[in-house]
């Protein structure tokens, strides 16, 4: 299977409004790219085929939408078995899914925020684990936007370290996520990052939002990551280490140069934490 935790990994996102341009790329491009299992099992016809030449030329990684892992109703097994179908004809080894809850007595075509309270955390857990077991490899969870807070006896921080501990998962860390949470709920988001366990980031997602307020940012992946969020990227490899890093760009599409703009710039901030880390080690810094 293909290596995800290779030095330095750029990747986009395969959307489907990109396929043309993504078609027609060089493969130097980007280091993968990453798609939604859900949004292409099953297809056929001319979408089919291009994600069969797409994977065939890129490594592919894989985010779930659908698990609902913190939702009450039994997990879809049918769809972790075609999902588990899926990832092994694509070779994929880095599957995450969005610690959230996104169904009750039917889809709620959004991801709602989990209580952060202990019973919360015994729960999902249980439900990560199954789902571990029944797509047979290890998974990562991503911290994601939330606006209205349910009740939380712990912080937020606290609470994903507990699920991942108590799961034994991985954590997709999704930076722009971070920050718009950070300002929507008035937290330092530096303070955030100190509080995760490094072995168990194995990747991350950075994207643009939209400023509705100074207190209120929308995660919307619908525009081009904003500074602050670059900085706090450049904060989650000095602390962390390189990470094989997607941006995320969901709709609002520029030509694919100017994303490839932004994938290129997350090489250079890989390369340049990879040059400060050694340079760390060497007793030069």
């Amino acid at each position: 299977m293909n290596d995800f935790h290779a030095s330095t990994r750029a990747g986009l996102g395969l959307r489907r409004g990109l396929l043309p341009e993504l078609l027609t790329m060089d493969e130097r491009a980007v280091d993968f790219l990453e798609c939604a299992p859900d949004n292409w099992i099953g297809v056929g016809g001319r979408f089919g085929e291009a994600l069969a030449q797409l994977s065939a030329r890129f490594p592919l990684s894989c985010h779930g939408l659908s698990l609902s892992l913190g939702g009450t109703q039994p997990l879809d097994t049918a769809l972790l078995t075609r999902t588990r179908e899926f990832l092994d004809r694509h070779q994929v080894s880095l599957y995450s899914e969005h610690l959230s809850y996104c169904s009750d007595d039917g889809h709620l075509y959004d991801l709602m925020p989990i209580p952060f309270t202990d019973e919360a955390i015994h729960h999902v857990a249980g439900r990560i684990r199954q789902v571990q077991d029944l797509l047979g490899r290890r998974i990562a969870v991503e911290n994601v936007s939330y606006y209205a807070a349910p009740y939380q006896a712990l912080s937020e921080a606290d609470f994903i370290r507990a699920v991942l501990t108590e799961a034994d998962c991985d954590l997709l860390l999704d930076v722009n996520n971070l920050f718009v949470n950070a300002c929507n709920h008035g937290y330092d988001a530096g303070q955030f990052l100190a509080r995760l366990p490094a072995q168990r980031i194995a990747s991350m997602h950075i994207a643009g939002h939209y400023d509705e307020a100074e207190d209120l940012k929308v995660d919307t992946h619908g525009a081009p990551v904003k500074g602050e969020v670059w900085s706090l990227l450049e904060q989650a490899y000095a602390r962390f280490g390189v990470r094989p890093t997607l941006l995320e760009r969901d709709f609002n599409f520029p030509p694919l140069s100017e994303l490839l703009a932004e994938t290129d710039r997350i090489r250079a901030m890989q390369a340049a934490a990879m040059s400060s880390a050694d340079r760390r080690e060497a007793g030069h810094d």
